[in-house]
């Protein structure tokens, strides 16, 4: 039974007082209709009274008010519930951040405390004594709190018994206590929309951090996925459950073997040999800890591992709390000693920040849950018809195939090759089956691969005074300025119809890169994408040319605010078809920062790299008032597909193209790197070639002959003069060319700080690219009027970089340039106080 108020009748241009009523067999009619389409056209409601004689007696008017009414209703309900979800989130929330306020309340009252006893022991020492055992008992006892000399651990099942509610208690007082003390993480500012309360340890032994926030999951099913490490823990290789024991109050002890990756070829892997207790509280809390059994006895162990440094995990695990409504309350603790005296000191900032540990593990850990919550509550698919845990299943591939790739383990296969008398590349070769099983060995013709190996060439380079998230970004916008186009399609043919030959290096490359996003994680700045390499060129006569070159590509790491994280940008070729079961061979960086300086970088920086890609003059903008020092290890690794008995060629050929690649990488550092270009006064200079000087001059000509004025304020110097007053010009100027599709051809320095782009990807840039949809029709029916007339003034509007940022500019000057001839040979730009917005 339903009723229709006045003030929907009013509304709806109904009669006042007059009330619709209908049966139950009526409303079960109109609902079927209702969930197959919720808003019917006046065709299918005149239809629905033909062929439902039960609503005959309703007129179509009153039976479009009905499903008005219900739509009505629908939205108000799913209104209503999602106020209810935050609600209930915003409680629990409160409810986290008051026990939060409790615990750090109660940790200044112990820093008050100890400040004191430091204190009055700092007072008592300092008195003049001559009792000198009193003296000498003192000194022993503070030496012994500095470093306890613990007996080894009894591991029989009634020993681990006991270590297991010991490391139970050790664990709940880091999660909720003041075992440690915890400072907030930079950056990471609690409140309803971010991902939770995230702290990193201060001034205790190993490196440690610690997350509390709310997932939309059960708790049982939190453990669950938390228990899987590998599921969502990308550095870990495996974990193997060695033994599972039951306790008497409904817990379990598992002994695991647990390997993680190296993140860099210049350190060894780590391995775990741990405890991990799962039990349920007597508040219904369910803990999932864990602890190292390095130092135990009468129990099982586990001897060294070859390649691997044995590291430690101190009492760590999940505490998750069921919430009111639904969902959990969960705390993270990670807190482990890496082993740094294993590395080089350089590196040992990697194996010593707490930063670093958070953002790699614990916050993983609590973007996967809350990622996977969303998955469930709102199903969706994303790019290519892919279900987000496909999408997330071939991300866990690419990262783990180039872990794989970066740590080469033996027992994998890998075996290394003889160096050509440098060692700053190294060359590994895997031809066991294993590995060959996700390459392409059979085509879609029938004929056999006659890929056999698989090749790696990787390198590490320390890098200096270049923000992770700035240089990361630069190579994943502009390929064509590092990547070898002979190399791509070679990496290509492994996963196409055809035979493959060695590469050969060819001039000219892909004429355009296409992103296709597939996925985007907004809290990670995650990327998940196609790129689509456009050929413009054919194979030589011994290879097959593929038309368009797909890459499967995973960057995440671009955001500049995430103090302490890991940029990576990993690539895989795929076929066009890109099944689930693609096989995927990943390349790709990764760049790791060694000091986290939060303020060294600024989100307003420009990627102007002219200034060292062709010899240009330094980068402006914010560059050196956010230069703060910022060290970085990098890490490349390219993996290739081939016949055995051209491993030799191809061994050179991945050799010569990593170097290649660190040559581009270090000429994007240098320009990147504000202190280096403010130290070498010979790249203040702009681009000097003849040609440059003369597009210069015949700028300045046709500016003054169409528009009656000059350009610049003197004219008097050479072509030389002239072209570094273009470049240092204040406006953004740039010609593009007169083909049908105009393209970028030149730009001054102002030019590309505004187009966020280098001189040489210039060239990729087209003219329409930077415009919106009015912006390029204002400016193609300006276009005659410039080819007529000469020049045309724009009004001031929107245009994007290559970035898509988006520039406001006050207003613009077109006009076309003349050669010696008086021909066309381009279009001039200039855009007068533009700024991004």
């Amino acid at each position: 039974m339903m009723a229709v108020t006045s003030s929907c009748k009013d509304k709806l241009g109904m009669d006042s007082g007059k009330y619709v009523r209908y049966t139950p067999e009526q409303v079960e009619a109109l609902e079927r209709v209702y969930h197959e389409c919720p808003k019917p056209s006046s065709l299918r409601r005149q239809q629905l009274i033909r062929e439902c004689p039960i609503l005959s007696n309703i007129e179509p008017k009153q039976i479009k008010v009905w499903f008005q009414n219900r739509r009505c209703r629908e939205k108000q309900r799913k209104e209503s519930s999602r106020l209810q979800a935050v609600n209930r989130k915003l409680t629990a929330m409160n409810k986290l951040l008051m026990e939060e306020n409790d615990r750090l309340q109660k940790q200044v009252s112990q820093l008050v405390y100890e400040n004191s006893f430091f204190r009055q022991q700092t007072q008592t020492a300092a008195l003049p004594t001559t009792d000198n055992n009193s003296c000498e008992s003192v000194v022993t006892s503070g030496q012994h709190n500095l470093t306890p000399q613990r007996p080894p651990r009894d591991a029989s099942p009634a020993g681990l018994l006991s270590l297991a509610e010991e490391t139970l208690t050790e664990f709940l007082s880091k999660a909720t206590g003041t075992a440690v003390e915890w400072v907030q993480m930079p950056g990471m500012k609690p409140g309803p929309d971010s991902i939770g309360i995230i702290a990193i340890s201060h001034g205790c032994s190993g490196v440690a951090s610690r997350a509390c926030g709310l997932v939309g999951l059960e708790p049982t099913r939190v453990a669950e996925i938390l228990k899987d490490r590998p599921s969502w823990f990308r550095d870990c290789r495996a974990v193997d459950v060695l033994n599972v024991m039951s306790t008497g109050t409904g817990g379990t002890i598992e002994l695991l073997y647990m390997q993680l990756y190296a993140p860099t070829t210049l350190a060894p892997a780590r391995d775990f040999w741990l405890m991990r207790y799962t039990s349920v509280m007597e508040d219904g809390s369910l803990v999932v800890c864990e602890r190292s059994l390095n130092n135990t006895q009468n129990g099982p162990s586990m001897p060294p591992v070859q390649s691997f440094v044995r590291a430690d995990i101190l009492p760590s695990g999940y505490l998750i709390r069921p919430c009111e409504g639904g969902g959990s309350i969960i705390h993270i603790v990670d807190h482990m000693d890496l082993e740094p005296w294993s590395v080089p000191e350089v590196l040992r900032p990697l194996y010593e920040s707490s930063m670093l540990l958070s953002q790699r593990t614990t916050m993983a850990a609590l973007r996967h849950l809350r990622q996977i919550s969303q998955e469930i509550s709102h199903p969706t698919v994303t790019g290519w018809g892919r279900r987000p845990a496909a999408l997330r299943a071939l991300g866990q591939r690419l990262s783990k195939g180039f872990n794989e790739a970066v740590n080469g383990f033996t027992d994998e296969g890998w075996s290394m090759l003889e160096t050509d008398g440098m060692d700053d590349v190294t060359i590994l070769v895997n031809s066991s089956p294993s590995k060959l099983m996700g390459a392409n060995l059979s085509y879609a013709n029938g004929f056999p691969s006659m890929s056999s190996a698989v090749l790696c060439a990787k390198a590490s380079m320390l890098l200096q005074n270049v923000p992770p998230a700035i240089l990361l970004r630069f190579l994943r916008e502009h390929r064509s300025e590092w990547a070898d186009s002979g190399i791509d399609a070679y990496s290509a043919a492994a996963v196409k119809s055809g035979p493959c030959s060695i590469p050969v290096t060819r001039t000219g490359g892909f004429g355009g890169q296409i992103i296709l996003p597939l996925a985007h994680t907004i809290e990670h700045e995650e990327f998940m994408e196609v790129i689509r390499l456009e050929s413009i060129g054919h194979y030589q006569d011994d290879m097959m040319m593929p038309g368009d070159i797909f890459l499967l590509q995973l960057c995440n790491g671009v955001d500049e605010n995430a103090v302490g994280a890991c940029a990576e940008l990993m690539f895989a070729p795929i076929d066009a078809s890109f099944a689930d079961d693609a096989p995927l061979l990943p390349s790709g960086f990764r760049i790791i920062p060694l000091d986290s300086k939060a303020d060294a970088s600024s989100p307003n920086r420009t990627l102007d790299l002219a200034s060292t890609l062709e010899a240009g003059s330094r980068p402006t903008g914010d560059y050196s008032k956010n230069s703060g020092c910022t060290k970085s290890v990098m890490t490349i690794a390219f993996q290739f597909a081939f016949e055995i008995h051209l491993q030799e060629n191809i061994a050179a050929m991945a050799r010569q193209y990593v170097r290649s690649i660190i040559s581009s990488v270090q000429r994007v550092a240098l320009a990147l790197s504000p202190s280096r270009i403010g130290s070498l006064p010979g790249l203040r200079s702009p681009p000097g070639t003849p040609e440059a000087q003369t597009l210069a001059r015949w700028i300045c000509q046709s500016y003054r002959f169409f528009l009656g004025v000059d350009l610049l304020k003197s004219v008097s110097g050479g072509s030389e003069s002239i072209l570094k007053e273009i470049w240092d010009h204040s406006d953004a100027l740039m010609c593009c060319s007169l083909q049908q599709l105009p393209v970028f051809t030149f730009a001054n320095e102002a030019g590309l700080d505004m187009l966020e782009t280098t001189l040489v990807a210039l060239q990729d840039i087209t003219l329409e690219k930077i415009f919106d949809d009015n912006g390029r029709k204002a400016l193609f029916s300006e276009l005659p009027q410039i080819m007529q007339q000469g020049f045309a003034c724009l009004q001031g509007g929107i245009c994007l970089s290559s970035m898509g940022r988006p520039i406001s500019y006050e207003r613009a000057v077109a006009w076309k340039v003349l050669n010696e001839e008086e021909d066309a040979h381009c279009i001039c730009f200039m855009f007068i106080n533009w700024s991004f917005v």
